[in-house]
């Protein structure tokens, strides 16, 4: 059995289904779709370098790898690599071919700090810590029975908040894009990046195939965007890619508003289950999630390696 790692071949949509494949069994919590990852690969910012591999036995792609530079950080170096094998193939040599094709890549490329995620598990710490990386930080994936759940009531907007959705903003994005810029500033992060690019952000984010603008909350305080609720879905699971409120409307529960309205949205929608994530320092939205009905269902651990 020879193992090899190669370019996803993005204009082949049998490899570009055997790559969603690997990832939707190794990562159940994240939504996968084959336009997704075409969109990943295709929208990616230029000077990101980014590139999808997958690692090939006699044919089949068993392993996946995700990596770049952040490109939009103001400290130069940082890169990040995530690499997934398929659960039921694994210790065949497929990931340690992958992070080495990687890091070998993205040294060329400039980069001296790599950050991956790691599922949090013993022999998957393990595989990390042997290969140079140290742990960082955690982040919970959460899920919520959406079919049986007993969501909190609706309540009322208080006087001069209004709920609308991404839909209502098709003409003019540009408000959703200052409302995304400031709370992913806030976000919880080993990386700062200087959110500015409005054309890369509509590309990016706003086309992207798994946004559903229609269920999509948007919290509006005196004719402003204050907080969101981003909703993706994949036709069959609906999953929060964001939650946020600007800092000066902080403290009025504009978040949980949007987010509880958003996932009565998506139960009339038709969808029965709720995926989401948080960093495990997000006291905030942990106890948001809490009080709306989500459980742990896995964590994560940030890894980085220092190169040279």
């Amino acid at each position: 059995m020879t193992v090899l790692v190669r370019d996803l071949r993005s204009d082949d949509p049998a490899d570009v289904a055997a790559f969603a494949g690997v990832r939707h069994r190794a990562l159940p919590f994240i939504l996968w779709t084959p336009e997704a990852v075409v969109h990943r690969l295709v929208h990616t910012h230029p000077d990101a370098r980014s590139r999808s591999l997958v690692a090939e036995e006699d044919g089949e792609v068993i392993g996946t790898a995700q990596i770049g530079l952040v490109h939009d950080s103001p400290e130069p170096g940082q890169a990040f690599l995530n690499v997934y094998v398929d659960p039921e193939r694994l210790r065949r040599g497929a990931g340690g071919l992958l992070v080495r094709t990687s890091e070998e890549y993205l040294s060329g490329e400039g980069a001296t700090k790599l950050y991956a995620w790691v599922l949090d598990g013993p022999a998957t710490l393990a595989f990390a810590e042997q290969h140079g990386y140290r742990r960082r930080r955690a982040a919970h994936f959460l899920r919520l029975d959406l079919a049986h759940a007993a969501l909190p009531p609706l309540s009322s907007p208080p006087p001069g908040v209004e709920l609308r959705t991404a839909a209502d903003y098709a003409d003019d994005p540009r408000p959703v894009f200052e409302l995304d810029a400031e709370t992913v500033a806030d976000e919880p992060s080993d990386v700062d990046v200087e959110f500015t690019d409005y054309e890369a952000w509509l590309a990016e984010t706003w086309r992207h195939p798994l946004l559903d603008r229609e269920l999509t909350t948007v919290v509006v305080v005196d004719g402003r965007p204050a907080a969101f609720s981003v909703a993706y879905t994949d036709g069959t699971r609906y999953a929060t890619a964001m939650t946020g409120t600007v800092r000066a409307q902080r403290g009025r529960g504009l978040a949980k508003l949007a987010k509880t309205d958003s996932l009565h949205r998506a139960r009339a929608a038709g969808y029965t289950e709720a995926l989401t994530g948080n960093d495990t320092d997000n006291g905030p939205m942990l106890a948001i999630n809490k009080w709306l009905g989500y459980e742990i269902c896995a964590t994560e651990v940030r890894h980085v390696r220092e190169l040279g």
